[in-house]
């Protein structure tokens, strides 16, 4: 019988074989049939994901190549533009809407032999920290059905824990890729910024936005980014920066080094930060300490500005982007008899859009009018900009900084849903390193007296994954 544990074993399987991309796809199908209830997946591709599997079985049979994701299936969150098929990001706006292209992320998948098995679930627009937002209902949490699986790439990261698909792409703008990981007890990895092109990802917040990897390894995850990052003519803010052989960097290291790490002072005397994870990321950097490396605090002041500097900006981004969906060319339009042209942008977008959407346009909105665009705008910019500053000083000194990813653990449906501002909050510890633009990744390490498990974040400087990855595999094996 398919069992998957890493993509390297599957594709020994595959090679020796022992098993067929056939049998991959239609355990995964069976996997998402019985388990539909937690809402993982929008739309399955059963059809063509079996044709395309035969077609790889096929070609690996006759000795033609073997891509390096060759069989290996993948889900997609409901953001990212798959040629041929609907993409909504999880709002009614969008009803209908077919992409008319792949996004450079799908076809370097696609380039590599992976199969694509489905869409998955999201908070609308990826606005939201628990995946209680999308139009399509809520996704669950495998590990405890009552809880949320955290967002706004709840689907993607459940995909994976629950074992519907190998890997899985999400989008994060502000931590959508790495809380839900934590909240799933997964690996969650968000790039630097540009290091993936984001044209074909539906934007929320264009300097924001980054499409990150799911995975249930650190291997698995490099192994996608080495595929999906690089160049891309189609978007001007993707990095020409040549992409490192990731997979090799993890494998070449023999001798583990010492590190030189760094955490925020504030982060861990948060009021906000659950008693157990406090605990438990202290009792992890004595271990680290243990262990020979080196691990300092830092004191970080800026910490409460963090989150209001965020939303400042990204609610900006987000009310220009969201502007561009009237009901005129595509998607959902509401009823427009006796209608002029505002009246039916009006009745579309309240129709369309769910509440946080709204909310998060109106707030962008108030804060690029004309007399609030200083005070709050230009503001948060030069927060942006302090911590960049800060953040170069920071790595010219460590090789890496560490977190707690979340202040806490999963919760339960409705919980944080009455205040807005509370959702806003937990998303602390996430949003630095978009404002910045470092690459992160949350690693599942723990687990909490509620039996629902959480890690660490681990950040590093702009373009060095290869220590990010490195640093993040050593501290998974100390534990």
């Amino acid at each position: 019988m398919f069992r998957f544990s890493t993509i390297k074993d599957y594709h020994k399987a595959l090679q020796n074989g022992q098993t067929t991309c056939v049998e991959a796809v239609r355990f995964y199908v069976d996997a998402i049939r019985a388990t539909a209830s937690l809402n993982a997946y929008l739309e399955v591709y059963e059809e063509e994901a079996l044709e395309r599997a035969a077609a790889l079985d096929a070609q690996r049979t006759a000795g033609g190549t073997f891509g390096a994701l060759h069989g290996v299936v993948v889900g997609l969150k409901d953001v990212l533009c798959y040629k041929g098929h609907v993409v909504s990001a999880a709002s009614r706006i969008l009803d209908g809407f077919h992409a008319i292209y792949h996004a450079t992320a799908v076809e370097k998948l696609l380039d590599a032999g992976a199969i694509i098995i489905g869409r998955h679930n999201c908070d609308e627009f990826a606005m939201g920290s628990s995946n209680e937002n999308s139009a399509f209902g809520v996704v669950k949490n495998a590990l405890d059905t009552t809880r949320v699986p955290g967002g706004s790439s709840g689907g993607s990261a459940v995909a994976v824990q629950a074992g519907l698909c190998m890997v899985s792409l999400g989008s994060d703008t502000g931590g959508s890729v790495r809380q839900p990981a934590d909240f799933c007890g997964i690996i969650g990895l968000k790039p630097t910024y540009g290091r993936i092109s984001r044209y074909g990802l539906i934007a929320y917040a264009s300097s924001f936005d980054q499409i990150g990897i799911f995975a249930g390894s650190i291997e698995d995850a490099a192994l996608t980014l080495e595929v999906i990052a690089g160049a891309d003519a189609f978007d001007s803010t993707v990095s020409e920066q040549p992409v490192p052989a990731y997979t090799q960097a993890l494998e070449t290291v023999s001798d583990k080094p010492q590190y030189k790490l760094a955490y925020f002072r504030e982060a861990l005397e948060h009021p906000g930060l659950d008693p157990e994870i406090k605990a438990a990321t202290e009792a992890y950097i004595k271990k680290l300490s243990d262990a020979g490396h080196t691990v300092e605090a830092v004191d970080f002041e800026l910490l409460e500005y963090v989150v209001p500097a965020y939303y400042v900006l990204t609610t900006a981004e987000a009310s220009s982007n969201l502007s561009r969906y009237d009901g005129v060319k595509y998607g959902y339009r509401a009823p427009c008899q006796d209608m002029d042209l505002t009246a039916l942008y009006k009745a579309t977008r309240s129709q369309g859009f769910g509440k946080e959407v709204q909310r998060r346009i109106m707030l962008g909105s108030f804060v690029l009018s004309a007399g609030y665009f200083d005070a709050y705008f230009t503001k948060a910019q030069q927060v942006r900009r302090i911590l960049s500053d800060r953040t170069k000083a920071i790595f010219s000194q460590y090789d890496a900084l560490i977190s707690p990813t979340v202040p806490s653990p999963a919760f339960k449906f409705g919980e944080m849903s009455h205040d807005p501002v509370e959702m806003f909050l937990a998303d602390i510890y996430t949003v630095f390193a978009n404002l910045v633009g470092i690459p992160g990744i949350s690693i599942p390490l723990f687990k909490h007296s509620n039996g629902m498990p959480f890690g660490l974040q681990v950040m590093a400087s702009h373009f060095d994954e290869v220590s990010l990855l490195r640093i993040s595999k050593d501290m998974m094996s100390l534990q």
